[in-house]
């Protein structure tokens, strides 16, 4: 449930730094050591956050660029740790976030951090799926409505059961009633990015504004729920 972040570094001060940091949070962070097995990580699965050794991992700089360029993680936020070699801008220009310059500085750490994480925990929302079980109307591009009910739900999609089977393409209109108690209803265009004839799975396109805060607040609850029901010890 927490945040899952790639720390790629030989430098055991600084693993250390960041794993103090982290301590505070619901996480996981996986170690490597190589350019090359960091890379391999990257390119199969998807990560809340990086922390790239650019200057002191043969490679490091490489891997920044190759992760980045990953579909899952082309908006998974990177923090770039310097030595010397790598200036601030041409860091920034392969696709970091934030920088950092050895030897850390625990204030400009925390500063970096504070900042960071919040990114982190937005993309670790965009992308985690939520379980949730809702009525869900469709509409495809002819018009016709669609009945489903919801599997899941993150802030950058969903899937759905269909009431009837039927091949879904293209873009689609969705709606739904959020549960409050003052009713509110959920208005996006999403996009079918695969389907069978009773599953589908949608990535928003457009989500009307009053919806995006509405949306937000209940993945909020959804995971706090998730986390109340986390078994102890589980990170």
């Amino acid at each position: 449930m927490g945040l899952e972040c790639l720390i790629l570094s030989c430098d055991p001060v600084l693993i250390g730094h960041f794993e103090e940091s982290f301590s505070t949070y619901d996480h996981s962070l996986q170690l490597r050591q190589d350019s090359a097995s960091a890379i391999e990580l990257g390119s199969r699965r998807h990560l809340d956050g990086l922390i790239i050794d650019c200057d002191d991992v043969s490679g490091g700089k490489d891997a920044l660029v190759q992760i980045r360029k990953t579909r899952a993680n082309q908006q998974t936020p990177v923090v770039a740790v310097l030595n010397g070699s790598t200036s601030a801008a041409a860091a920034i220009d392969l696709g970091a976030n934030f920088v950092l310059s050895k030897p850390i500085h625990p204030t400009r750490l925390r500063s970096v951090f504070y900042v960071a994480v919040s990114k982190m925990e937005r993309e670790h929302r965009r992308y985690f799926r939520y379980e949730a079980e809702l009525p869900v109307r469709l509409r495809n591009p002819a018009g016709q409505l669609i009945v489903a009910s919801m599997k899941n739900i993150s802030e950058g999609g969903l899937a759905l059961k269909l009431v009837d089977p039927i091949k879904l393409e293209g873009v689609v209109v969705v709606e739904f009633e959020l549960p409050s108690i003052v009713p509110q209803t959920f208005h996006a265009k999403a996009e079918v990015v695969w389907s069978d004839s009773f599953v589908v799975g949608l990535r928003l396109l457009y989500v009307k504004k009053e919806s995006v805060a509405i949306l937000q607040e209940w993945l909020s609850s959804l995971e706090a729920q998730a986390r109340f029901h986390q078994p102890p010890g589980v990170v």
